[in-house]
């Protein structure tokens, strides 16, 4: 499959920033610097991946190898896969536009079950046979890893090894086996057994499945004596394990656009449906101080305006409230706002949630997962009825307004008390707010999905019918109650449980669903329950059979993959979970002989409580009061070329912005809440157009040289703009918009234009009136552009177009009897502007 210029593409796609790559921070390497290339393959869309920590932790790893490249790779959106298959294009990586089957190794992460027809559309756009027995020797070697992969056997078909575990140091022996492999001509085989060699890799070909008749497991065989089972890896210590202060700088808006810093890894919370919490474990908590000293090296290399500190609970982080001022403090004249995504009653305390509500203003979320305190004890959640709503009573007062609480249906043991149990502690929660000014509440279920290495692993899990059935009890109830109700759909959550204990039987139904043109399983405009249903019913398979009921004494597919965890541990917590026996927290000292520690190396480790200081960054002191004759205004050009012209307006300010920001500008700010840089811009240009002729005003607190401005912003700004001049205007002069008279764009024109070109220019330009048709959303409406209109002229092979306002599509659709989008795809240039 020969690789084309896509370019052509994204004028035909929804967000083509999605795929242009190029942005700050990325890295691109040499072919002739390259021994190993390696794709982390993220299956779900730009956005989303761009949000997932693991991802960057690798990428910077890998890239600050010698002799190694990693590069990305997203799941096309719908729009985009058809494209790349109605002309035979394969899927390329961003950084060099390589398709995937040009990689050594293509990485994948598993975050999510319903992410795995992606991960085999993604192999198909690039000719890679599905299929491991259907590759050729010299083909990719496919790697997954993430959570799932600790079960992945549905997916055991078509990869060729798993990672268990932290990934930080295997990916490294990873490339560097796959290195020696090519430098000395080891054979596949000859690779997969030094790979098998290594503790956390996982390789299915060495291992054999057999059946009974009833579809359980009657043998899980090793095919070698000396790889019988595959332990997890372990990172020992955050603090000496590499995390990215360089982020790469998305142009559009992603899931989470801000600098996320892992402060623990692990919980100890014992919370018996959560797999997190098990495969994570020990707790290991960074140092403040590492903390600090990442937060601060990445805001200056981004410019981001939001902290997040990521954890399975933030909340228990041993020094959090000392942290998070320090935080507050050190960043405040940034303007950057700091969140703790994930918060838990019992580590709500009076003073965090103080802090708390110094920046976070609108919901405010807690899981209590189960309506009832008994349900609580089963799953060991450890909240208390009375804790929960001293929680949001204090919320309340604090000023919060929303509520969210999360809950799951179908736990063990639950009853239809216990859900009503969930509508009375709803509305339990909504009068603790009596008396503050509001009080509203957001009720959102999910399905219980029992997940392996957890003690709930032996468990049933409810069908769609049932599940259907307790939506509707909790819709009722919580109606009356006049409270909000949202809920995971239930076709979803059976396909989720499906996969997440299924077997290698699975894979035949994963690639017929795919033939059959499922995507994007888990969003919900693109989710096709009936295509899932008839690959189950076209291999014979009964979906339902994998929620059963497990013996404990039964073989799982996923016994050879050791968590670190061993099986009496999570049957001793199951046999809790019935009596509905707590199990507490072995952070407060209580060790749960969960057997994951060996007290030398591998430990719980928490941090002191005590923090010292950072030194002070250079630029970092408060900006002391400006007079007026001191504020100083820059008009800037800017050149936005090759793929940024399709970068959408929103984007590119957003993107000029944070460049300011990293380029440490002394700007000037807006009052009010949510203060903005005074950074004015010319109106929008048409996605698509590029230029040479983008002008940018700047409001400084102070004067500069111009072209020290210019050097510093071009440092800072991503492929494709560049600051081309600039000069100190008046203070009071107009907005650029304002001041601009009139704009000069050259448009291609196509192979065969009409006979009387010429004279359609001149009718147009002698008209009184020009009405075109321009589409606004969902609706076309009439507009007249001759009052617009300055000029007209062909010139050597283009239309030059000069206009007062507006964007030249349309006049030059009218001209050569095109779509509007048929002209965007024959390229539009912005020559020049007049000034007033």
């Amino acid at each position: 499959m020969i690789v084309k210029d896509q370019t052509e593409a994204l004028t035909q796609v929804t967000r083509p920033s999605r795929y242009i790559g190029g942005e700050l921070g990325s890295i691109r390497k040499a072919d002739s610097a390259v021994e190993v290339r390696m794709a982390l393959a993220f299956p779900d869309v730009y956005e989303v991946g761009m949000s997932h920590i693991g991802f960057p932790i690798l990428y910077h790893i890998l890239n600050r190898l010698d002799g190694v490249a990693a590069e990305r790779v997203y799941a096309p959106w719908p729009d985009m896969e058809k494209w790349l298959h109605n002309h035979e294009q394969p899927l390329c990586s961003l950084e060099t536009s390589r398709s995937l089957n040009h990689f050594d190794i293509i990485g994948f992460t598993l975050q999510y079950e319903l992410s795995y027809t992606n991960l085999l559309g993604m192999l198909a756009l690039c000719g890679i046979p599905l299929r491991r027995e259907q590759r050729p020797a010299d083909a990719p070697l496919i790697v997954v890893g993430g959570p799932c992969a600790f079960n992945p056997e549905p997916l055991a078909d078509f990869f060729d090894v798993a990672v268990i575990g932290d990934g930080e140091e295997a990916v490294v022996e990873l490339v560097e086996l796959v290195r020696s492999g090519k430098q000395q001509g080891w054979s596949r085989e000859r690779l997969l057994i030094e790979l098998s060699r290594r503790e956390g890799f996982y390789l299915p070909q060495f291992f054999h499945l057999e059946y009974q008749e009833s579809g359980e497991i009657s043998a899980l065989t090793a095919c070698r004596d000396d790889y019988t089972k595959v332990r997890r890896r372990f990172i020992n210590d955050l603090d000496k394990t590499p995390y990215p202060t360089e982020p790469i700088i998305p142009f559009m808006q992603t899931v989470h656009n801000r600098v996320a810093v892992e402060i623990t890894r692990g919980c100890t919370r014992g919370c018996r449906f959560c797999q997190a919490g098990y495969i994570y474990r020990p707790v290991r908590e960074r140092s403040p101080e590492t903390i600090r000293r990442l937060i601060a090296d990445a805001l200056e290399n981004s410019g981001f305006e939001e902290i997040s500190l990521l954890s399975l609970s933030t909340g228990d982080y041993t020094c959090i409230e000392p942290l998070l001022k320090q935080l507050m403090a050190e960043h405040a004249e940034d303007r950057v706002a700091v969140s703790l995504p994930s918060l838990r009653v019992g580590s709500l305390t009076p003073e965090l949630m103080e802090e708390i509500k110094k920046v976070r203003k609108t919901g405010f979320t807690l899981a209590p997962e189960a309506g009832s305190e008994r349900l609580r004890n089963v799953i060991n959640k450890g909240i208390s009825t009375a804790d929960l709503l001293e929680t949001t009573g204090n919320a309340y007062r604090f000023g919060w307004r929303l509520i969210k609480l999360y809950f799951m249906l179908g736990l063990p043991t639950e009853t239809d008390e216990d859900l009503r149990a969930i509508i009375d502690l709803a509305a339990q929660v909504k009068s603790s707010g009596r008396g503050t000014g509001g009080n509203d509440v957001n009720v959102a279920v999910s399905t219980f999905v029992p997940k392996p290495h957890t003690p709930f692993q032996w468990q049933a899990q409810i069908g769609i019918d049932e599940t259907l059935r307790k939506q509707r009890m909790l819709r009722d109830g919580l109606r009356q109650k006049k409270l909000r109700f949202k809920y995971h759909e239930a076709e979803l959550s059976f396909l989720e449980g499906v996969f997440a204990r299924g077997d290698r039987r699975l894979g035949a139904v994963l690639e017929r669903a795919v033939a059959l043109g499922c995507r994007f399983d888990g969003w919900r405009e693109h989710f096709n329950f009936d295509l899932w249903l008839q690959a189950f019913a076209d291999c014979e398979i009964d979906p339902a059979w994998y929620l059963r009921e497990r013996r404990e004494d039964e073989i799982l597919p996923w016994d050879h993959i050791d968590c670190g965890l061993p099986k009496r541990f999570f049957l001793d917590e199951r046999l809790r979970a019935i009596n509905g026996t707590e199990t507490l927290d072995c952070r407060d000292g209580s060790c749960h002989g969960c057997g994951v520690c060996d007290f030398d190396q591998l430990k719980m480790r928490l941090t002191s409580a005590e923090m010292s200081s950072l030194p002070q960054r250079s630029g970092d002191s408060a900006v002391s009061p400006v007079a007026e004759e001191q504020l100083t205004r820059v008009r800037l050009v800017m050149s936005k070329k090759g793929r940024a012209r399709m970068v959408a307006h929103l984007e590119y300010l957003k993107m000029f912005q944070r460049a300011a920001k990293r380029a440490r500008l002394p700007l000037r700010f807006s009052q009010g809440f949510h203060p903005m840089p005074k950074i004015s811009y010319l109106e929008a240009l048409s996605m698509g157009v590029s230029s040479d002729a983008e002008l940018i005003d700047l409001e400084l607190l102070h004067s500069m040289d111009v072209s020290q401005i210019i050097r510093d912003l071009n440092v800072q700004l991503p492929e494709g703009f560049k600051i081309t001049e600039g000069e100190v205007i008046p203070w009071r002069s107009p907005s650029p918009s304002a001041s601009v008279a009139s704009s000069v764009y050259l448009v291609n024109l196509p192979g065969e234009i009409p006979v009387d070109l010429d004279a359609r220019i001149n009718d147009l330009l002698r008209a009184e009136t020009v009405i075109l048709t321009r589409r606004k959303k969902d609706r076309e409406e009439q507009i007249d552009i001759a009052s617009d209109l300055v000029d007209l002229a062909r010139d050597e092979g283009k239309l030059r177009v000069e206009l007062k306002k507006g964007s030249p599509l349309l006049i030059a659709a009218k001209l050569l009897d095109l779509d509007p989008e048929d002209v965007r795809r024959l390229g539009v240039h912005k020559t020049a502007v007049t000034l007033k």
